[in-house]
This record gives structure tokens, sequence and C-alpha cells, in this order.
């Protein structure tokens, strides 16, 4: 069963949250963070791209990089912008994106229930990504960013929450520049921190890791390493758990994670079409019904027009990973096909989360950056469980969570 622990959090005083918080690290490229943190010093950004901050000629794996990010919390903390909650709480974090409402706790979850995969996987992660956050976490000391993860609902859990968050005022509630409201409460009630440690202690059996396999991954090496070198360690230290927001899986939305290639793989376009027709029925459509509303229905953009893929009897297997959609569209015509046989390493491959919608595809091939545009279904959360639990791992980039945790919200320290 699953281990979850409060926590002294480090936050930003309330009339400064909406300025420090920042998208996660990952979804942005270096040029664009510093962009977004232009103007603004108390930016979370400061802190886990701390690059924006060095000159261009620095590289981001620099050790220069950690060192600023240790140096930029720590002047956070002394100019006052945050500071530490002085007990132990667990806390409430809601998201409400358009319709979508979807609430989790914030707490530490377990070094040890991590390498126990009772936090399970559904990707592989990459070592040099895991090297930047295990370098990250051991300059500065903190775990900057939580690791989204989700569970089988368990009814008390939601009925509880639901309850803090009737009764009680958020101690933030902001709207981001992305229209996404975000509302966190302090559990400031001993007896509730009690209750739900107990609830997740005997009723949920593991949780799953929905975004964040790198900081995951990092943290619990991190953690690890250092219980090695500690000769009085006793498994209470704050390096044996993690940073983690923790949802029940029903109010979780998935997108689409479409995909973008470079070029035809020497074929002209009547020989490409002709190709892909093997394996799938190709059908002209206009542009509103390009997006796929089912299963095993895929959209492609090529030379200013929009297809409706549909896959041939015979070309999907019938297992948990076959099933899949991107793998229908990697096996049957990414890799024979585009020749792009490895999606993680392939430079020819582009991916662009569902929040972007179909124009950023269709304006990414009508520019000449790409040459051809997929759009897939997404995944549901009921297989992606239903992968972790076997064991599997989904195709490289196979999930868009939105809305976005935002970080800086609260931090670990360790």
């Amino acid at each position: 069963m699953i281990t979850i622990k409060p926590f002294k959090g480090y936050r930003p005083l309330a009339e400064f949250v909406k300025l420090v918080a920042s998208r996660p690290y990952d979804v942005m490229n270096r040029q664009e963070a510093k962009e977004e943190a232009k103007g603004n010093p108390y930016s979370f950004l400061h802190v886990i791209r701390a690059e924006i901050d060095l000159p261009d000629d620095v590289d981001e794996h620099d050790n220069q990089v950690y060192e600023k990010a240790r140096d930029n919390f720590r002047a956070q903390l002394d100019a006052g912008i945050f500071f530490q909650d002085e007990k132990s709480m667990l806390y409430v974090y809601e998201l409400e994106m358009n319709e979508q409402l979807q609430t989790g706790l914030v707490a530490c979850s377990s070094v040890e229930d991590y390498f126990a995969d009772r936090i399970k996987k559904h990707e592989h992660t990459r070592p040099a990504k895991e090297m930047d956050r295990i370098r990250h976490m051991k300059l500065t000391r903190i775990h900057s960013e939580p690791v989204f993860l989700a569970y089988r609902d368990v009814q008390e859990v939601n009925e509880l929450t639901e309850r803090i968050t009737q009764s009680k005022n958020p101690v933030y509630d902001f709207e981001a520049d992305d229209g996404v409201r975000h509302r966190f409460w302090v559990l400031d009630d001993e007896k509730h921190t009690i209750k739900l440690t107990k609830i997740f202690k005997e009723k949920v059996p593991c949780t799953y890791i929905a975004d964040g396999h790198h900081r995951a991954a990092s943290a619990a090496k991190v953690g690890k390493g250092m219980a090695e070198e500690n000769p009085n360690h006793s498994g209470e230290e704050e390096y044996n758990f993690f940073l983690s927001v923790l949802f029940p899986a029903s109010q979780l939305r998935i997108m689409d994670y479409n995909r973008l290639v470079k070029d035809l793989n020497g074929y002209d376009v009547e020989k490409f079409l002709q190709k892909v027709s093997v394996n799938f029925a190709v059908q002209p459509v206009p542009d509103e019904l390009a997006k796929p509303r089912h299963p095993h229905e895929f959209g492609m953009y090529l030379e200013g027009k929009w297809y409706k893929l549909t896959p041939r009897e015979g070309t999907c297997r019938h297992d948990p990973i076959g099933v899949l959609d991107v793998t229908i569209l990697q096996e049957n015509l990414l890799a024979p096909v585009l020749g792009v046989n490895d999606p993680r390493t392939d430079e020819r491959i582009d991916f662009v989360g569902g929040i972007r919608g179909l124009k950023d595809l269709k304006q990414r091939v009508d520019s000449g950056e790409m040459k051809v545009a997929f759009a897939l279904y997404p995944v549901t959360m009921e297989q992606l469980m239903e992968i972790a639990d076997a064991g599997s791992v989904m195709p490289p980039k196979s999930t868009w969570f939105e809305p976005k945790l935002r970080s800086g919200m609260v931090v670990h320290w360790f």
C-alpha cells in the first residue's frame, strides 16, 4: 500500500504566488523560458531553468546552471518571497480549465514505494534528462517541482477533499495567463492529515506516474544515494520522500499527442500515398473533420490537404500496447514508410501536445518546416493504468496531460 507523508513546505507569500508560479521546466525550450520570465524576477523559471540568467553560450547542463538555481532560490528565501510552514502538513491543489476540475492532494511520496514499483511507470526515461534533474536536486537540495501521480478513485478521499475545499478558503486563488484557475489549500488540521495518510496506507495499493517520470526517477536515485552515504540512515529523513500531487484518475484528462515528420523518406507525394494505403484506407476530408473522433482513426495533413486514415484489417495487434493508436501509427506507417524506427532519438520527428490544436500542425507543415503531420486520438487513463499494471511501457510521447501543474507553489527541501 502507498505511503504519503506530510511535510513543511516552502511556499511563496500570497501576494507573490501568481508571479512566482510558472509552467514546468520541460514544456518549453531555453529561449521560450527566457521570454516567459522576462521582466519578472520572481518567476520560478529562475530556479528550474536557471540557464536563462546566464549567457547564451553557457551550456544548459553546465555546473554553473545548477549553482545559479541554488543561488536564485536562496535569494528568494532571503528576500522573503518564500517562507516555510511551521509544521508538517498536507495540501490540496485544485486546477480548473474550462469545464474540467481536478483536485489533488499535495504530499511527499516514498522512494521505497518507487523502487518497489508501488509507484508505477508507463514510459522509459532518458539517462541525460535524469542526470540533469539529479544534478539540479543535489545542488539545490530541493524538489522544486512535483511529480504528477494518479490513483484509482477512493470515495473517502474524494469526499474528504470536497468537504475541505467547500468549507475553507484557499490560501492561493489565481488565474494564470493561459486561463487555468489554480487554488491551493493548507490542511493544518492534524485529524485530516492522519485520516488521509491512513486511507492511502490501507486502500490505495499503488499510484501511477501521469507526468514527471524523469523527476520521479531522479528524486528516487538521489534519495537512495544519500541513504547509502549516511551511516545513521533511519528511513525518516526527508531525502526518502519526494514532492508529488496525487489525483483521482476519474478527474484526469489525457489529450492527444500528435506527430510531425520533416520529410517523406525520399518518396514523392503520390508514391507516399500509395505506400500509406497499403495499411490504411486513405480518404480526403475537409478541415472540420480532420480531428480523430474515435480510436483507430487518424488525421494526416500533407500538401495543404487533410486525410482521414483508417487502419486496414489485420494491422492492429490485440495486446494492451498493440491496440494503442500511437503503436498502430508507429508500426504501420512511421517505421515502415517514413523510416522513423526510433521516435525517441530520430531528429526527423517532432511531437505536439493536443492543447495546441490541429492549427499548429497545419501551420508547421504549410511553413515548410515539416512535410507531414499526424493527428491521433488520445489514450485513456484506463489504458495507461492497465499497461502500467502489466509492467509494460507505452511508446514514447503517448500522453499529454492538461491542465499542467504550476511550479513554485510549494517546494520540498531535503
